[in-house]
């Protein structure tokens, strides 16, 4: 049930960085943005539901910090 959970909360801020990389022009945060809502479907448990979902929240800020 709580993975159930999770896979909203990261899917409503995987749509927030994909609009925001929509309309900034940033295709790293359209691309992770687009993984956070998808990704809930393929992983499946809580413990891989959550460090996936971290690993995609911050990956953009992390390619635009060191990458940019």
């Amino acid at each position: 049930m709580m993975a159930f959970v999770w896979s909203i909360v990261f899917g409503i801020i995987g749509l927030g960085y994909f609009s925001f990389g929509k309309r900034q022009d940033k295709n790293i945060f359209l691309f992770c943005g687009l993984a956070l809502m998808l990704f809930p479907y393929i992983v499946h448990g809580l413990t891989m539901t959550i460090i996936v979902g971290v690993i995609f929240g911050v990956l953009p800020f992390i390619v635009l910090k060191y990458l940019d």
